[in-house]
């Protein structure tokens, strides 16, 4: 198959799953906005690590098995790219995940979303960004969270604290993934800056290799909300993982 027919393939798709308009509301157990830093201090080997992360992870049976497991046994994605203040752009509509067919779809969709942006690191901007998108969604989701991965500091735009702040005082949960190639504190930053909310946590990359464990550990915790029920899903994980990749990402609460 060529690669336009591919693409066309991932499109078709992606239309066929993406969330229903507000006329016909969608009930959902999570509605989850992945923020995803593309500033300049992740190249090009580096956000094709990012990609190929969350099309695994999302392809995994643990998400599958999370997804499943919740009461409405559906949960709706969106991608966000992020980088300057005035650099943001939904590159993924919304699309409602209820089983592996429609887990590969978004999957599929997020690996061929092409890069828009590369300058500088607005963390607050991104969070600003994403909020009105669960109100344009049309779903009635359980439960709203902002997952922001990246592996720098907020260096433009305003305060990130107070971006954060308005958004949890909505009812919105706010997860990290500090990857920590760039700044070895990365990860206190996050859990002291930019997470929030009941049950906000961060999931440490240690690097980019180890982005795609860490994402789907991530993503399990997010979407079961209930970390005895996700040690126990992820479990099976590091069972059927290679002895030199067994090892967890670092995450803290």
């Amino acid at each position: 198959m060529t690669r336009l027919a591919a693409l066309l393939g991932t499109v078709l798709l992606a239309a066929l799953f993406a969330a229903p308009a507000s006329a016909e509301t969608k009930q959902v157990d999570l509605a989850l906005v992945l923020a995803i830093d593309v500033s300049g201090s992740v190249n090009a080997e580096r956000w094709e690590l990012q990609r190929h992360g969350y099309e695994t992870a999302f392809k995994s049976a643990e998400v599958i098995q999370s997804v499943l497991g919740g009461q409405r046994k559906a949960i709706a994605v969106t991608m966000v790219e992020w980088s300057g203040a005035n650099h943001q752009k939904q590159v993924v509509d919304w699309m409602v995940i209820t089983d592996s067919v429609t887990a590969e779809a978004f999957a599929s969709a997020m690996a061929e979303a092409p890069r828009v942006y590369s300058d500088w690191t607005s963390i607050s901007a991104g969070l600003d960004f994403a909020m009105p998108l669960f109100k344009a969604s049309g779903l009635d989701a359980s439960r709203r969270v902002i997952d922001v991965s990246g592996d720098g500091v907020n260096n433009q735009g305003r305060n990130v604290s107070e971006a954060r702040d308005e958004i949890v005082a909505q009812g919105v949960i706010i997860n990290g993934l500090p990857i920590l190639t760039e700044y070895d504190a990365l990860d206190e930053y996050y859990h002291d800056r930019v997470i929030g909310g009941a049950g906000a946590f961060i999931e440490v990359a240690k690097d980019y290799s180890s982005f795609t464990h860490a994402v789907q550990a991530k993503l399990v915790r997010e979407i079961v909300d209930n970390d005895a029920r996700a040690r126990a899903i992820l479990a099976h994980r590091w069972l059927n993982t290679p002895t030199q990749e067994a090892e967890a990402p670092d995450s803290a609460r």
